[in-house]
């Protein structure tokens, strides 16, 4: 045989193994509104960069009909490509093969083009569109999937992991996106649950279709398990590609640069009037974040999850930070449960990967309830806590507004480390509001007045006077500046610019326990 012959029989092979499962199994998927393993990648990646590892793997199961049923690939395509000019490693589950189902075979390509992500420093993301283990592997599929979430587990914090749900995702399966940093989703054909719709209504009785149990909307809405919620497949990978612009390629890089463009001097006279004047009234935190970073771009994760706290990714002076803000439009900005969980987790990420964390503080407390109490605030909102505590990441906050009791130790205040702590002329950093004050300091004295009532209003006033403002604190050192809404973006560069270099070491130590 002839190297033509050779080449030949080599490009048959090839596009045999480009088909997957056949082209009835790739019409049907399509009919599903759903993309192939290889058109996926082809979204996700720059164009010509992705080389393709194991394509001619296939499994090694001869039991329950499977020694003629050997497909090239064996359900899962990966390598490497770039984004954005940056080399990623990848793994692409093709679901017209044996339904994506995980075997021996299919993990350890899967284990390969991880161990490679970590060797080279890249970041691995994992399109997942399976039906989960193998069923005629047994054992050695469960084991396959032990073998991924160790390896999960090692490159946590190394490098960055990215999950795509784009099809179902069930069983063990699900714990490998879980224990990845960011988990995207798309609403209609992405789901994800330990047990589906059938095993529950055998077991509890309950009556939920797939949607209900485990789809898209549930996981960025009520569980918290998915961080993004896209409406296709290529607005999903699109959004995956965005990423790219704020992390780095590995936990002992910095973070990518902006364009650097819009002026570090900038000043926005609408910063002036964002905050109402009556201190119970809402406004939208999005509008003093967008007037502060870089073109107004703003990379929200977790958008539609405990929304009372907003965090996401932008650039200020062209330095990547990751922003962590109270939202008091939604419950007042109260912290909870779920608004702890979040901030605690994204705080994490930022400092494992060497993102300065900018807070944007308006928080009057806790929830209080015996929901919350019941439900484990305690150990929940101390989530939070040590997340800010643990960063050496540069941190810094910007007090606009309320900043009481405990939440103001926890949002990133001077005592736990924060490096630059800025207010607002608008700030009041008290114990507790005006009025909850008064009630308590006062009680015996209102009771006993002509006009408790008129009593009431003149001591919330005196307390306002006296302590919902910024300048206690600032003369105790606690705040560093207070300043002018308008140079929030300067100060907040040049807050930047002078710890580029920080370093804070800790005490030796295996690791911390947070308390989870």
């Amino acid at each position: 045989m002839t190297m033509r012959d050779k080449l030949k029989r080599l490009e048959g092979l090839r596009a045999q193994a480009e088909l997957g499962g056949g082209e009835e199994r790739i019409k049907t998927q399509h009919g599903k509104g759903k993309l192939t393993a290889r058109e996926r990648l082809d979204l996700l990646l720059d164009e010509g960069t992705f080389r393709e590892f194991d394509r001619f793997v296939t499994h090694r199961t001869s039991e329950f009909g499977l020694a003629e049923k050997k497909v090239l690939g064996d359900g899962v395509v990966t390598g490497m490509g770039r984004i954005h000019g940056r080399q990623v490693f990848v793994f692409s589950q093709d679901f017209t093969v044996f339904g994506g189902s995980l075997s021996e075979a299919h993990a350890e390509k899967i284990c390969k083009v991880m161990d490679m992500a970590m060797k080279a420093g890249c970041p691995l993301i994992g399109l997942n569109d399976s039906g989960g283990a193998r069923i005629q592997e047994g054992v050695t599929s469960l084991g396959g999937y032990a073998e991924i979430f160790w390896r999960n587990t090692q490159a946590s914090g190394v490098v960055p992991q990215i999950s795509a749900v784009l099809g179902p995702c069930a069983g063990g399966a699900v714990y490998s996106p879980a224990i990845t940093d960011f988990i995207y989703m798309v609403d209609g054909t992405s789901y994800m649950f330990v047990t589906g719709p059938d095993v529950v209504k055998t077991v509890t009785h309950e009556e939920v279709d797939f949607e209900q149990l485990g789809g898209a909307r549930i996981h960025g809405t009520t569980s918290g398990v998915a961080h993004f919620v896209c409406e296709s497949e290529p607005a999903c990978l699109e959004r995956v590609r965005e990423l790219f612009r704020y992390i780095p390629q590995n936990n002992m890089e910095e973070p990518p640069r902006g364009p650097g463009e819009d002026p570090p001097q900038r000043m926005d006279e609408e910063l002036l009037d964002i905050v109402p004047e009556n201190p119970n009234k809402p406004y939208d935190v999005h509008d003093v974040i967008s007037r502060v970073v870089d073109e107004g771009s703003f990379y929200e994760v977790h958008a539609d999850y405990a929304t009372n706290i907003v965090v996401g990714f932008a650039h200020l002076g062209g330095y990547t930070v990751g922003i962590i803000a109270n939202q008091p439009a939604v419950l007042a900005g109260v912290l909870h449960i779920d608004s702890s969980m979040k901030g605690a987790r994204f705080i994490r990420f930022c400092d494992a990967f060497n993102i300065p964390i900018v807070t944007f503080e308006d928080v009057p407390g806790f929830l209080p309830g015996v929901a919350q109490e019941h439900g484990g605030i305690i150990k929940h909102g101390a989530k939070l806590l040590y997340a800010y505590c643990e960063a050496t990441v540069p941190k810094f906050t910007v007090i606009l507004r309320k900043a009481y009791g405990g939440a103001y130790d926890v949002m990133n205040s001077k005592h736990i480390r924060g490096d630059f702590n800025f207010a607002w002329p608008t700030a009041e950093i008290a114990v507790m509001g005006p009025k909850g004050a008064v009630e308590i300091l006062f009680r015996r004295q209102i009771a006993e007045a002509k006009d408790p009532v008129a009593e009431t209003e003149r001591l919330i006033a005196q307390y306002q006077d006296q302590f919902a403002h910024p300048y206690i604190a600032a003369a105790r050192g606690y705040v560093d500046d207070v300043i002018d809404p308008r140079e929030t973006r300067p100060r907040l560069i040049e807050a930047l610019q002078m710890t580029q270099n920080k370093r804070e070491p800790g005490p030796p130590r295996k690791h911390g326990n947070i308390p989870l």
